[in-house]
């Protein structure tokens, strides 16, 4: 009965990969378990390891994932559905939070969500990404720059402040 269960779990996962046309990332996923498979307190790092390959953790890579390092999907689950910055929905290629802080928001950060919002045709509260997943629309409640509100961050890495909603398309161009 284990050794069935086993079979679907591997069968379920290849046939996500192949579906997702991520077939390519399965040496590298299969690589990164082995490599944390024997070391204590190893979930996390491979949960964002596997996320940076392929974008999110639907269930079926858990399952995978639980698999290969011998512990309850449950436990998998448990952590990806706990902290916030591991996703189970396909995510974009690139990410942009607007923040919804308070002083963001009084200066025009939901205008900012709302032209986004319209102009990539996602809406936030439905996962915000993209259909050819170029994009995933976030709101976060704070990024620590209320000096330049509102403010945009891209991928981590671009901030984009006193931001006018009328501009805000513009800055998607070079992404």
């Amino acid at each position: 009965m284990a050794n069935r269960n086993l079979y679907n779990i591997s069968y379920n996962f290849d046939k996500f990969l192949n579906d997702e046309g991520l077939t390519s990332q399965k040496e590298r996923i299969d690589e990164i378990i082995l490599t944390h498979s024997d070391k204590q307190g190893s979930l996390i790092p491979v949960l964002q390891e596997v996320q940076s390959s392929i974008k999110y953790l639907p269930p079926v890579v858990q399952d995978y994932i639980a698999m290969g390092l011998k512990i309850p999907s449950s436990d998998v689950f448990g952590v990806v559905s706990f902290y916030s910055f591991f996703s189970m929905i396909p995510r974009g290629e690139n990410i942009i939070r607007v923040c919804l802080g308070t002083a963001c928001y009084v200066k025009g950060a939901g205008k900012i969500v709302e032209v986004m919002e319209r102009g990539l045709g996602v809406k936030v509260e439905e996962g915000g990404t993209t259909e050819d997943r170029k994009f995933t629309l976030d709101v976060v409640r704070c990024l620590g720059a209320c000096g330049l509100a509102p403010v945009v961050i891209i991928n981590n890495e671009d901030t984009y402040g006193m931001l006018e909603p009328g501009k805000s398309m513009d800055i998607l161009k070079k992404y």
